[in-house]
């Protein structure tokens, strides 16, 4: 038996949520751009549970913005498919299967152009949402007037365009536009392209101040691992227990976020908040990206080299371990928390930091260090320097596990060369190196065999400052360069475990 709306009758609710046929009547209220799984785990799961909770009451129209491919799979189901939560939250392991039944239909840009330009004149269309990955928010040569427009910014001004002249210009129509793609400012960024666009399509200076003036463009930033379809024993075994076949079914960690950056009237509009605490709306969404950046992110790159030094292949295997998993927590907690650029509570990051440690335990998602190392050094500079530079603007002391992150990553990033790659070599086994700069930093360390801990912290096109003027850590980076090459890291780890990683 396929998942499909006529079908619902015949699947097991003790083993699935379902929705009722009462959701199918729902009008849609929210135009979507984009088909995948980032966007059905996290926005369309938030709609789906607000609707099903009779709280937004409004479903979902999706474009599936490339003009090839088919709706194939969407249509064969109804566009209802099944998210199966998986994970660790407050210590507890969390397994909830759903219907999701947000989607009204999914329209194929290339062919059904029309059918987009008819949805964006519907007075029930309130909500714009996108994820078209980050290379989507482009400005590129296109026309407006095309059937339809080239690039995604081409299209939703073209959506705008439309339903501007089908309400001539009523304030009152405009649009809360919310994009997810993963890039700061997404929103800001994506008027600006619209507005450049709008002039070089020669639009008329009244639609551009509707534009402007009656939408709502909103920064957001989501957070949710969705890694999507499971490998095919996995799947075989969740239908078996679902009763049903799925070719849309996508897993889901448990955790999600997704900060807004709005006012009350943004709130209103994106009533489906109210039904899940992972939506905030709020008129400035820097703290939470301050608190992914560095909580999540920050711990992922200084531990990823201490990780895979010590033999551990994936983020659970890792936490699996006491002592990686100390370390990882009090490198969390103890340094990378109070060095936080911005102005936030020790309660704020606790809490963040203990569901971000819910979320490495979680064993449904394998995660290898490996594929976090990846741009390593250009990571350190964006996540973990900024943090470093401030933890001495507020202490005297070396953060020693942060340190010890840096040490590691020397370690790992030091390698041979065979044709245009650099691989590294752990107890007889190498591994890609791969990081843009692993060239510029082998250089150096080839070159300064004598000082290659200073050189290296002392390179300012690496970092975009001397690190190695800090007090102390070049001292300290060095020692622990010198104690890896001469003894195990879960050695070291014991070590930390011991002294709380005190300087």
């Amino acid at each position: 038996m396929q998942l499909s709306q006529s079908n619902l009758k015949d699947i097991n609710a003790q083993v699935v949520g379902k929705p009722n046929t009462n959701i199918f009547d729902l009008p849609a209220k929210v135009l979507q751009f984009g088909t995948g799984v980032l966007l059905r785990g996290l926005p369309d799961y938030y709609i789906d549970k607000a609707n099903k909770a009779g709280i937004f009451n409004g479903r979902v129209v999706v474009v599936k913005s490339t003009d090839t491919g088919s709706t194939k799979e969407f249509d064969e189901q109804d566009a209802l498919y099944t998210v199966c939560v998986r994970g660790i939250e407050n210590g507890k392991k969390i397994e909830e299967n759903i219907i999701n039944a947000s989607i009204s239909k999914v329209l194929v840009a290339g062919t059904q152009w029309q059918e987009v330009l008819d949805f964006a004149a519907s007075p029930n269309l309130q909500v714009v949402i996108s994820n078209t990955t980050e290379v989507g928010i482009q400005l590129v040569e296109d026309d407006v007037h095309a059937h339809p427009p080239v690039s995604f910014p081409g299209k939703l001004l073209a959506v705008l365009f439309h339903r501007y002249k089908i309400f001539n210009g009523a304030e009152d129509r405009g649009l809360v536009i919310v994009p997810t793609e993963l890039i700061p400012d997404n929103a800001t960024k994506l008027k600006d392209i619209l507005l450049k666009q709008a002039k070089k399509n020669q639009l008329p200076q009244d639609f551009m101040n509707w534009m402007q003036n009656s939408n709502q463009f909103c920064n957001s930033l989501v957070d949710r691992i969705v890694p999507g379809k499971p490998d095919a024993a996995a799947l075989e075994n969740l239908q078996q227990e679902l009763g049903y076949t799925d070719n849309l079914l996508t897993m889901s960690e448990v955790y999600s976020l997704w900060a807004i950056e709005g006012d009350e009237k943004v709130k209103q509009k994106l009533s489906f908040a109210e039904a899940d605490k992972g939506v905030v709306i709020t008129p400035d969404i820097n703290l939470h990206r301050e608190l992914k950046l560095r909580l999540l992110n920050g711990t992922h790159t200084l531990s990823c080299g201490v990780a895979y030094l010590a033999g551990f292949e994936t983020v659970k295997s890792a936490m699996d371990n006491e002592d990686m998993e100390n370390f990882i927590a009090d490198l969390m907690k103890a340094e990378i928390a109070l060095a936080i650029p911005y102005q936030v509570t020790t309660d704020v990051t606790d809490d963040f930091a203990d569901k971000v440690l819910d979320r490495f335990r979680n064993p449904h998602i394998k995660h290898q260090w490996l594929s976090i190392s990846m741009n390593y050094t250009s990571k350190l500079k964006m996540r973990v320097v900024p943090l470093l530079l401030n933890h001495y603007e507020k202490f005297t002391h070396v953060p020693q596990l942060i340190a010890f992150g840096f040490a590691a990553y020397i370690r790992f990033v030091e390698g041979k060369q065979e044709g245009d790659k650099f691989y590294g070599e752990l107890n007889g086994t190498t591994y890609h190196i791969n990081d843009d700069k692993a060239a510029y930093v082998n250089d150096i360390l080839i070159k300064h065999q004598d000082n290659k801990v200073e050189a290296v912290l002392a390179d300012n096109f690496l970092w975009g400052d001397s690190l190695a003027e800090l007090p102390g850590f070049v001292k300290a980076v060095n020692k622990y360069y010198e104690e890896i090459k001469k003894s195990s890291v879960s050695t070291l780890l014991k070590q930390f475990k011991s002294s709380k990683a005190q300087a």
